[in-house]
């Protein structure tokens, strides 16, 4: 599984300050290109971009709930389902081993590639150490390489430390 690719797909949109990295479907088409996904000079529609940004933002609530955050998981995987659909992934055996493969071409194949790269994700176990930052203003998704998966934050020196701080500040304020 290429947990990065997922990670990357979900930041491309930042939070704090507010900087959407898929404001187009040039954008969109652009960044599937760049990861290997779509083939340069494809296009993708705006309709295209509403789905893939409504992937992401089911990704991103999915690893989110693995890290204890209350979101919709039933209307996340509805979704991720939906793209699943129109991706029309198939179960192949061509390679010798069991792989999910995107039927359809262009955008929705690209974003079916990325659901394929989920699966695999879930089926290694490496999916269960994917998370979205606690902080509200934050919700980065990354990589939980604490032996104990306990980490809880995007990063310790921010969101961790400012979490850290108003909690602090909360116990002694009272």
């Amino acid at each position: 599984m290429n947990g990065d690719l997922i990670i990357d797909f979900v930041n491309t949109v930042d939070l704090r300050p507010y900087e959407e990295g898929l404001a187009t479907p040039a954008d969109l088409a652009g960044w599937l290109a760049a990861h290997g996904l779509l083939a340069d000079g494809e296009k993708a529609t705006k309709s295209e971009l509403d789905d893939a940004l409504r992937v992401r933002e089911a990704l991103r609530d999915l690893l989110a709930a693995q890290n204890g955050i209350d979101t919709d998981v039933a209307a996340a995987s509805a979704v991720l389902d939906e793209a699943a659909r129109r991706a029309r992934l198939a179960l192949r055996f061509s390679t010798g081993k069991a792989e999910l493969v995107p039927a359809a071409g262009g955008v929705r194949g690209a974003v079916g590639r990325l659901l394929a790269e989920v699966s695999a994700g879930m089926a290694d176990g490496t999916w269960s150490r994917m998370k979205a930052c606690r902080a509200e203003d934050c919700r980065w998704a990354f990589l939980d390489t604490a032996k104990n998966r306990s980490r809880a934050w995007c990063s310790m020196q921010s969101c961790g430390n400012r979490a850290k701080a108003n909690a602090y500040r909360a116990r002694h304020l009272h």
